[in-house]
């Protein structure tokens, strides 16, 4: 049976298994098969087989680290690390690359967008006629409208007609297509599929992990929220195709619609709840826990139900291998002489989750790590970052007692070899010699120390959010097998954005019983409460809530809603599309700071960020693959590239 596509790039080809039991804990993947036809979805395995497929779609968007790069790169929170490509420099918009329609990596999401909605489309055509509930169907009407949100914040205008008709399956080859303008999806497919999705899913989940109630709702709040900033266009970015129907009036109803979507999960929140401490929300130890509401799924139990191989990875989907490109080469950049007079890396390569296989991509910008403030007292910054690069030779064969530090201090097995300040101290002193990374010396530190204003793109904090663990070995005494893709799950939404979503309505002039102040201090007060301190790898008890809800302003605002997004939720691969949404990129993201290399000479950087930007492009492999005019292609791009 061959495998079908629509104009060049969406097809029926369905990824992991297929199999679906309503009665199973976990989602059944099955047997693997490599092509499907129509005649499948005519059939209850065919259906239940495509709901599943839409489940392990999801591997080939999230943990993508291409596409990864593609929502953080070019905004306030990362630029290109010292080893990126053109894949990173193209899209930092700094004039050492050039952002166009074949070096936009959002490419990802076209592709794999398109084809989750065709086999969302044969899910409802067919799911009626073999007898599946509606609450399963929900669950296909859910994907179709997420990924159409995803390709409308990204793209504008999508085609809903990929050949069968609107919000159709497409059955046979297609080399043409007509874009709907962006009211048009909303309104057509994203709340119209979202609204239906809240009315018939479940409130809890029928496995784990499946799309439930609340699910639906984050995501129809999101898509008001979005849509009500599009009509209300502050800034005057142009939209593509262009459309009649862009009416300001209508923008504080979707506000409205937004906060109260929001407040409806947060009064009714099922089996969802945000974890007691912040640390807890992305440790390891918590995977798929109740703040968790949707991830793209992995495991170290099997390649099969991993999407990945454990033993090596490649850097390619569906590999989740987004940790690699936040993490710079401490395993190779660090040198220290032994006690045995060997020099060699005090810190080796390890899947542990402050450190993990290094590729150093992506680059954290120092103003946005100086955004996490009253570090002392929120969590949120050891919550993130690697901070502290500790010895692990014996893991590695090494029988040295001590490796020599800061002023020839010894530097036993598990102490600290390097650290990041997370407020610049004064007196730190570089030079060449320190650990062979330029790293400094402060009197009191037996370990070498940099401060934040010093980083730079070849040594930074990493975000150790995304950074996979293996358990399989003795953690005590073995690295492991840190060279293939992490075998986590990739969180794709939480219950906590709940709170930030209605914070934001609120700002914007939406009403009820909890004000933006009021959303926003549940979260600060959660990042005050401390029971383990990551980077000091020691338990805590401390609790400052009184005192960060008190420093919260009497009057938030929507740059102040930002900076909480990015306390949050840095790294997490949302920055991009919350700057565009708010029409605040070229304001908050056009100029950054940062060290070249080993240098600790900071330099400053503009990116030039025009209107036409708030669009990514049309991927040329979708141009090249339409059977159109050359001027049918030139109105099909976004205008400007």
């Amino acid at each position: 049976m061959k495998k079908i596509n629509i104009f060049g790039l969406c097809g029926l080809a369905l990824l992991g298994s297929m199999a679906v039991s309503s009665c199973s804990d976990v989602l059944d993947e099955g047997e693997s098969r490599t092509s499907y036809g129509p005649s499948y979805f005519q059939t209850e395995e065919g259906v239940t087989g495509g709901l599943t497929a839409l489940y392990a779609q999801l591997r080939n968007i999230y943990g993508q680290a291409y596409y990864y790069t593609a929502c953080e790169v070019g905004t306030d929170e990362f630029t290109y690390g010292h080893s990126g490509d053109n894949n990173q420099k193209d899209i930092d918009m700094t004039g050492v690359g050039d952002l166009n329609a074949t070096s936009c990596r959002a490419d990802v999401i076209w592709g794999q967008g398109f084809n989750s909605i065709n086999t969302a489309n044969m899910v409802i055509e067919n799911a009626s006629a073999v007898g599946i509930s509606e609450d399963l169907i929900a669950e296909a009407y859910f994907f179709r409208a997420f990924h159409y949100f995803n390709l409308v914040q990204t793209f504008g205008g999508v085609p809903l007609d990929l050949g069968g008709g609107e919000l159709h399956s497409n059955d046979s080859p297609k080399r043409t297509s007509t874009r709907n303008t962006v009211d048009e999806v909303y309104t057509k497919a994203i709340f119209p599929d979202l609204e239906k999705a809240v009315a018939d899913l479940n409130e809890t989940p029928r496995v784990t992990g499946g799309v439930t109630k609340n699910v639906a709702r984050l995501y129809l709040a999101k898509a008001y929220l979005t849509y009500a900033w599009w009509l209300e266009n502050p800034n005057n970015i142009a939209t593509y195709p262009e459309t009649s129907n862009r009416d300001k009036s209508q923008a504080p109803s979707y506000f409205q619609k937004a906060y109260d979507t929001a407040l409806a999960a947060i009064n009714n929140p099922g089996p969802y709840k945000l974890q007691d401490t912040y640390r807890e929300v992305n440790w390891y130890e918590f995977d798929r826990n109740a703040e968790w509401l949707l991830w793209a799924d992995h495991t170290q139990e099997s390649e099969q139900y991993n999407g990945a191989g454990l033993g090596w990875g490649n850097g390619q989907a569906p590999e989740n291998f987004v940790g690699w490109f936040t993490q710079w080469n401490y395993c190779g950049d660090m040198k220290a002489t032994g006690s045995s007079g060997e020099e060699f890396n005090p810190v080796m390569r390890e899947p542990d989750q402050l450190l993990g296989r290094p590729w150093t991509r992506m680059a954290p910008i120092p103003n946005a790590l100086k955004k996490f403030t009253d570090q002392d007292k929120d969590s949120r910054f050891d919550g993130t970052f690697t901070l502290q690069y500790r010895v692990n030779m014996a893991k590695g064969g090494k029988a040295d007692t001590y490796v020599l530090g800061a002023n020839k201090a010894h530097i036993a097995n598990g102490e600290t070899f390097l650290q990041f300040f997370g407020d610049d101290k004064t007196g730190v002193t570089y030079a060449e010699e320190n650990g062979k990374i330029n790293a400094g010396t402060l009197t009191g530190y037996d370990c070498f120390v940099i401060n934040l204003s010093d980083i730079s793109r070849r040594t930074y904090p990493a975000v150790w959010k995304h950074i996979g663990v293996r358990t399989d070995r003795n953690m005590e005494t073995e690295l492991g097998s840190p060279n293939a893709g992490s075998t986590r799950p990739f969180v794709i939404a939480k219950f906590s954005e709940f709170y930030l979503i209605a914070a934001e309505a609120a700002v914007k002039g939406a009403t009820g019983a909890k004000s933006a102040r009021d959303l926003v201090n549940v979260l600060r007060a959660r990042a005050g409460k401390w029971t383990y301190n990551v980077n000091g790898k020691q338990a805590v008890s401390a609790d400052y809530s009184a005192d960060l809800t008190a420093a919260t302003p009497a009057t938030i605002d929507i740059d102040y809603i930002l900076d909480e997004r990015l306390r949050e939720f840095f790294g997490e691969g949302y920055r991009w599309q919350d700057l565009v949404r708010t029409q605040k990129w070229a304001e908050r993201a056009k100029t950054y700071t940062i060290g070249d290399g080993f240098t600790r000479t900071a330099v400053t950087h503009t990116r030039t960020i025009e209107p036409h930007f708030y669009l990514r492009p049309i991927p040329n492999s979708q141009l090249d693959a339409m059977q159109m005019t050359d001027e049918e292609k030139k109105a099909y791009q976004n205008p400007g590239y």
